[in-house]
């Protein structure tokens, strides 16, 4: 049996965070965030990791993680640029990456396993990792049965600002029946309220499921995501801010029964950074994690 591939976000510029997030440290070891969701995903029996990275970043990436990973598990290097479409879409006048969905896609030639993908900023937790592999492992690879993680929104929110999550609706066995990028949730008066794309805020329930893009797939995943990206980007190629999400092909799939999706539930705590003012909670956190033995001191 195959062993699963994991694939990370890592692309991102960070301009909320103010620098490159990706990398920086949150322990007295020089830990990033990766480095321990790649030690969970070693240790759930992932065999494989993907960087989606920019051309930009990469002599600093590999300088961070290509000897410490060496022996442990396959590296693999993609890179997501804005002219990494096809030259009828070519628009001048594009600053801002294509998202998420354009992201994944520059990984469809190195995966021929069943995936997950994660973000790279996210601390999702070793049990997250846990289920997920054990789910992955089960997947016939030429099936459309996919799944995520679940996690609820109160949860995931900073004290800093607003934050993007995947708002999303699961039926009474478990399964996804359509979710909704909402790129702007944050908390007025106590209240969590999204703002919708008229700059109109609602209130949405603290106890919503929401994905934090840890996604487990099938290779199949790639052909229908590709039709879409090209769909998208004849509407959309002169938009100078249009992004092309994950979740909008997941809910392009629930919605039209091309695929199922098991939302997949754990205690694992939750915790990222969007805004630099984050970074003092979740060094806290993960030196708790450390003290109380769930992590070694020295990762590597």
């Amino acid at each position: 049996m195959d062993k699963p591939t994991l694939v990370i976000l890592a692309a991102g510029i960070g301009s909320r965070y103010g620098g490159l997030k990706q990398l920086d440290t949150f322990t007295p070891q020089g830990d990033t965030i990766l480095d321990f969701s790649i030690y969970d995903a070693i240790q759930a029996g992932f065999g494989k990791v993907v960087f989606i990275i920019r051309k930009s970043i990469e002599k600093d990436f590999k300088a961070f993680f290509n000897k410490k990973l060496e022996g442990k598990i396959e590296v693999v290097y993609v890179y997501q640029e804005i002219d990494n479409i096809p030259d009828r879409f070519k628009d001048n006048n594009r600053e801002k990456p294509w998202g998420t969905g354009h992201a994944l896609l520059m990984a469809k030639n190195v995966i021929k396993e069943n995936f997950a993908v994660i973000n790279a900023d996210d601390f999702y937790g070793k049990e997250a990792f846990e289920v997920m592999a054990k789910s992955l492992k089960k997947m016939d690879k030429d099936s459309y049965n996919f799944n995520m993680m679940g996690y609820i929104l109160k949860n995931t929110i900073s004290n800093y600002g607003s934050v993007s999550r995947g708002e999303c609706k699961v039926d009474e066995k478990g399964y996804l029946t359509g979710i909704t990028e909402r790129t702007h949730i944050e908390k007025i008066n106590g209240v969590l309220k999204f703002k919708d794309e008229d700059g109109n805020y609602t209130p949405i329930s603290e106890d919503t499921i929401v994905s934090m893009n840890f996604f487990g797939f099938t290779p199949k995943y790639f052909e229908i995501s590709e039709n879409l990206f090209e769909e998208f980007l004849g509407k959309n190629y002169k938009e100078p801010k249009a992004e092309f999400f994950i979740p909008l092909v997941v809910n392009y799939v629930i919605v039209n029964n091309i695929a199922t999706m098991e939302v997949l539930k754990s205690n694992a705590r939750w915790f990222g950074v969007t805004y630099k003012q984050d970074k003092e909670h979740v060094t806290f956190e993960i030196q708790k994690l450390k003290d109380k033995g769930f992590y070694p001191i020295n990762l590597w």
